[in-house]
């Protein structure tokens, strides 16, 4: 490689090498001080380079939360819709995802605490953002509900798109829990449980199959049953 080109590639791998780790110092400000009380300065701290040089490369903590999120998302959507498409069973598919959203969190906790509590949940960014990044998911789990249908794995009475809903509401939720501290992430015990009993409860629900209730097959009702 002629001597101008390798300098060019050093100097254009250094510049990826600082963005990642501005980035990486970026998740770890926002999810330990949110998005309103973070700072450039303690991002620079963070990532241990001079507080111009986030400036260089970032032209404020808007565009950082913004690029934390399709970073981090954009990973996670791609597993959602590997694992959507794929050419399982519906029931497959459905513990599947769960499992991609609760790996998600055991591989990087505060990533996800950011993902769920700034961007999703945050003022720090536009609602039309936060609706694209949605619609994408939705019409991936939709589109799957879909399908799984119009194979006889889904009942006839349910929406595809409430489905799909409910789905991303249930893991949402789930790894809200997680970031409040509802749940103790780091017993991976506990983490292994809540993963199955989200996914069980959302095939097939919560109530007994023996006790005071039971399902009015002629629709989706539910109705009381008096004890002898």
């Amino acid at each position: 490689m002629p001597p101008a080109k390798a300098v060019a590639a050093a100097v254009k791998e250094r510049d990826l090498d600082r963005r990642k780790t501005i980035l990486r110092a970026a998740v770890e400000v926002f999810a330990k001080k949110g998005y309103h009380g973070c700072r450039i300065a303690d991002v620079a701290r963070e990532a241990g380079v001079a507080y111009g040089l986030v400036y260089h490369y970032f032209r404020n903590k808007e565009e950082l939360l913004q690029l934390v999120f399709e970073t981090g998302w954009g990973g996670f959507v791609a597993r959602i819709r590997e694992a959507a498409e794929g050419q399982t069973p519906l029931d497959a598919k459905v513990r599947r995802i769960f499992q991609v959203a609760f790996d998600g969190y055991r591989v990087d906790p505060r990533g996800v605490r950011v993902l769920v509590l700034e961007f999703a949940r945050g003022p720090g960014t536009g609602e039309a953002n936060r609706r694209g990044a949605f619609a994408e998911i939705m019409d991936i789990t939709r589109g799957m509900f879909e399908r799984a249908k119009g194979r006889g794995e889904l009942r006839d009475d349910l929406d595809p798109s409430l489905c799909a809903a409910m789905l991303f509401g249930a893991v949402e939720m789930g790894l809200t829990s997680l970031v409040m501290g509802l749940l103790d992430g780091r017993d991976e015990a506990l983490l292994a449980r809540a993963q199955t009993q989200l996914a069980d409860s959302f095939l097939h629900g919560t109530l007994a199959a023996e006790g005071p209730w039971k399902q009015d097959r002629s629709g989706s009702r539910l109705k009381t049953v008096k004890r002898s």
